[in-house]
C-alpha cells in the first residue's frame, strides 16, 4: 500500500518523475513474477538433484549386483 501512495505522488511532478514513477510501478509489478520464477527454478534444481541422486544410487546397486554375480561365477 505504501508503494502505491509513493508512486501516485511521483506521477504528478514533471516528466522525469513520471518516468521514475512508471519504472517503479513496473518493477513493483515484476517483483512477484520474479519471485515465482525463482521458486520454480529452485524446484527444478531440487528435482534434478534428486534424479541425479537416484541415478547414482541405481548405478551403485547395479555395480554391486554385477560384482556379486561375477563372484558367484568365479566360485562355481
Amino acid at each position: 500500500m505504501a508503494d502505491n501512495n509513493s508512486n501516485a505522488n511521483l506521477l504528478g511532478r514533471g516528466p522525469r518523475r513520471r518516468i521514475t514513477a512508471a519504472t517503479a510501478i513496473g518493477m513493483n509489478a515484476l517483483k512477484p513474477i520474479m519471485h515465482f520464477q525463482v521458486s520454480m527454478l529452485r524446484m527444478w534444481a531440487d528435482s534434478i538433484e534428486r534424479f541425479a541422486g537416484n541415478y547414482e544410487k541405481g548405478l551403485e546397486e547395479t555395480a554391486t549386483i554385477v560384482e556379486e554375480q561375477l563372484d558367484k561365477e568365479r566360485a562355481a
